[in-house]
């Protein structure tokens, strides 16, 4: 919806839903959501209101979820919508509802990046990492099937031995479902490049292995509590073994 790169243009939401209503048609049973920063959709254009099957719909990522939701397969089978780049504005917390309601998948991928309050403004990223912790606590209240997927970054230019602790110590407590984690490297053209105090490879992927070690626990924590439900799936294919 916004684009992926440069400032944030949002589509125009009845051609979001016709892209959606023809991939549907199409077969596909599930559909991603991507964006620069889905959450902020339609900020761009103050939410106006757009046109989608003969009815009004504002531009507005909570309204976009629940007319992707209705969404019927062939089958009479609700689409999965998976939302990708999810920044965690206190609205969102309406997207939460609708997944707690079954409107859409209770999936979400927030790109905290960090838990350090210092590093993540050097990231320019939103939010800090104590206000996360309880964003998520909030969201598992009003939603306990959710699921959560992020990404992460070791490593940043000048981030702390205490920096990186309090990574590990977010990433204990939050207990995410899905992490993935980047070693810090240069990006041709990124502002972070001049900053102070960058760290040796060596370290940076050091740190990034700590990270995914302990990941792995807390993912396979979270799974195990998953034995014995009975859980929905979609197939992609079939093969022979």
């Amino acid at each position: 919806i916004p684009a992926m790169r440069g400032d944030l243009v949002s589509r125009p939401v009845g051609e979001v839903m016709r892209e959606a209503e023809a991939l549907v048609a199409s077969g596909v049973k599930e559909l991603l959501v991507i964006s620069q920063d889905t959450s902020a959709y339609g900020v761009d254009v103050k939410y106006r209101t757009g046109f989608w099957a003969g009815r009004p719909l504002r531009t507005r990522m909570k309204e976009l979820c629940a007319a992707l939701g209705s969404l019927r397969t062939s089958e009479g089978e609700q689409v999965w919508v998976r939302l990708h780049y999810v920044y965690p504005y206190p609205h969102v917390d309406e997207v939460i509802e609708l997944m707690a309601e079954g409107g859409v998948l209770p999936y979400i991928d927030v790109p905290f990046q960090h838990a350090s309050p210092r590093i993540l403004k050097l990231m320019k990223r939103p939010a800090s990492g104590e206000s996360n912790l309880e964003r998520i606590r909030a969201w598992r209240r009003i939603c306990p099937e959710l699921t959560i997927r992020s990404t992460f970054i070791a490593g940043f230019p000048g981030e702390t031995a205490e920096e990186f602790q309090q990574l590990l110590d977010f990433i204990e407590e939050s207990e995410l479902d899905r992490v993935g984690c980047f070693a810090y490297s240069p990006v041709e053209g990124a502002a972070a490049n001049a900053l102070p105090d960058a760290l040796p490879q060596a370290e940076r992927e050091a740190r990034q292995a700590r990270f995914m070690q302990l990941q792995s626990r807390v993912s396979a924590r979270r799974l195990k509590a998953r034995v014995g439900s009975v859980q929905q799936v979609l197939i992609d294919r079939s093969e022979e073994h």
